[in-house]
């Protein structure tokens, strides 16, 4: 490891499909270099997020290809890491952080193994207090739960609020959300804001409180247990097939009074729980929008076509593929905040970059180190 004042941290340009966000901005920029490190920026990398190469420059950060970015750098960063043949002239012990996808992306890290590299999947961060402002996944999920309103909206084609006019009164959409975590939260307030009656539903009892704070309608079953057990860090597990057969009866009676679903539901490392069916789908209204923000993990609705919109019984049902890339600006900053976060809370001025094998959070994320894999998941896998 060289030395805090001139440790080099390198940022990549994003290559992978429908992929705008960059993994820094110029305000961690200056923020890596006043920590003591230099900084080089892939050429092109901020330009998905409108940020031209002249404001990397103006911030303190070298511009170059792909290879000079990578040469001699001790730390990458990126969103979503290339496979290590795209990495050209990477040195065994570099550093990698960003969104792996480990667990459907297995020989890619495998190949951060044979290489030597550290590879750090920053979606793995463990909820806990200290690591909140690290947490990509609840940065993200918030701007995708947002934006999954406003395509909702658009896609609609009829007000949100009601409106009462000398021609007449609009009913206010009625908008259900399936799955209230971040993005579930985020979508439900931003509904409410634009006037729509807003109900939600989730498998963790605790969420109840929550929704009936925003002002929305907590849809549970209460009668039969949920969940088989809350995953750590507050995520859900599988439900038990009582649940999952009173939850389709209880959803099926609500969906078809519905006018836009949002469905949020993802298990981590497992494929997306079905939430809606066909059958369901058929009993809404035509003009009806549903937006699947599972889509690219196996979808909560059935049906859902990843980077498309098929009408299905006459509703429209989205699935855009990489959510948070469609407000990429934003995206990209909050993005580029939480690795900035992660980097200056184990960073010593003398030292650079200080990992303690034993931290949780540093477990937590580490895949691979000294040239095999260390993570306990794939490890048992």
């Amino acid at each position: 490891m060289t030395g805090g004042k001139f440790m080099r941290i390198a940022v990549l340009r994003e290559t992978a499909d429908a992929e705008r966000r960059v993994a820094a901005t110029p305000e961690t920029v200056k923020k890596l270099i006043a920590l003591g490190a230099m900084v080089a920026v892939e050429a092109g990398a901020g330009l998905g997020a409108n940020i031209a190469d002249a404001a990397f420059t103006d911030a303190g950060a070298a511009i170059g290809d792909r290879a000079a970015t990578v040469a001699g750098s001790d730390l990458i960063l990126a969103v979503q890491t290339p496979d290590i043949a795209d990495l050209p002239g990477i040195a065994s012990g570099t550093m990698l952080a960003g969104t792996v996808s480990p667990f459907t992306n297995r020989a890619r890290t495998d190949g951060y193994a044979a290489a030597g590299v550290t590879a750090m999947a920053m979606e793995l961060m463990p909820r806990i207090t200290r690591a909140q402002s690290m947490d990509i996944l609840s940065s993200q999920s918030n701007l995708s739960g947002y934006k999954a309103v406003i395509d909702a909206a658009e896609a609609y084609g009829r007000a949100f609020p009601m409106m009462m006019t000398a021609a007449g009164t609009i009913s206010a959409a009625r908008v259900f959300v399936m799955g209230v975590g971040v993005a579930g939260l985020q979508a439900i307030a931003t509904a409410r804001r634009l006037g729509a009656l807003v109900s939600a539903t989730d498998v963790r009892a605790a969420t109840k409180e929550q929704i009936e704070s925003l002002g929305a309608k907590a849809i549970f079953v209460d009668a039969v247990k949920g969940i088989e057990g809350e995953g750590s860090g507050g995520y859900a597990t599988e439900m038990s097939d009582e649940y999952k057969a009173a939850q389709a009866a209880l959803v099926s009676s609500h969906i078809a009074k519905q006018d836009i679903v949002i469905t949020t539901a993802l298990i981590p490392g497992r494929p997306a729980p079905r939430l809606v069916t066909d059958a369901q789908i058929a009993t809404m209204r035509p003009g009806s929008v549903i937006v699947d923000l599972a889509v690219e993990s196996g979808g909560n609705v059935e049906g859902s076509v990843v980077g498309s919109s098929p009408l299905v019984h006459g509703v429209t049902i989205i699935g855009h593929r990489n959510m948070p890339s469609r407000l990429a600006a934003d995206a990209s900053a909050l993005y580029a905040r939480n690795l900035y976060n992660f980097i200056a809370a184990f960073w010593d001025k003398d030292a650079g970059l200080k990992f303690a094998e034993d931290d949780d959070i540093v477990k937590g994320v580490t895949l691979t180190r000294g040239g095999t894999i260390v993570h306990e998941r794939l490890v048992a896998a």
